[in-house]
């Protein structure tokens, strides 16, 4: 069956069937595998149809072989590059200093001025 598949080759293959968990791919006269809908493309894919259709040649990568039970798992998202990541712009945040920083002493300089005012209080 797949004397001449190996995993991890990339190789060329046409759509012959589509399935709304993945689409079948023949990769010669005797050899067809699938791509799980999850294969097809980077993100996350709705209907596989708005991607592929039947007669579609497309570049798989083989990601397993099961002699046992004549099957081959494939992916179209393995050959594709991955869509990079757009940074996320940061909102600028503006700090204001008041004049008033009483939040920002040490606590050795605010234990004299909490002692104060603890015996006013007295």
């Amino acid at each position: 069956m797949t004397e001449k598949l190996e995993v991890g080759q990339i190789i060329t293959g046409k759509v012959t069937g589509i399935q709304p968990y993945g689409a079948f791919v023949a990769l010669n006269d005797e050899v067809q595998g699938l791509v799980h809908i999850s294969e097809v493309t980077h993100g996350f894919v709705k209907d596989i149809n708005e991607h592929l259709t039947v007669g579609d040649e497309v570049s798989v990568k083989v990601l397993s072989i099961d002699e046992a039970k004549n099957k081959v798992s494939l992916s179209i998202r393995a050959t594709e590059e991955p869509p990079k990541k757009q940074a996320k712009p940061q909102a600028k945040k503006s700090v204001k200093l008041e004049e008033n920083t009483s939040g920002f002493n040490t606590l050795k300089e605010k234990l004299e001025e909490w002692i104060e005012q603890s015996d006013l209080k007295k």
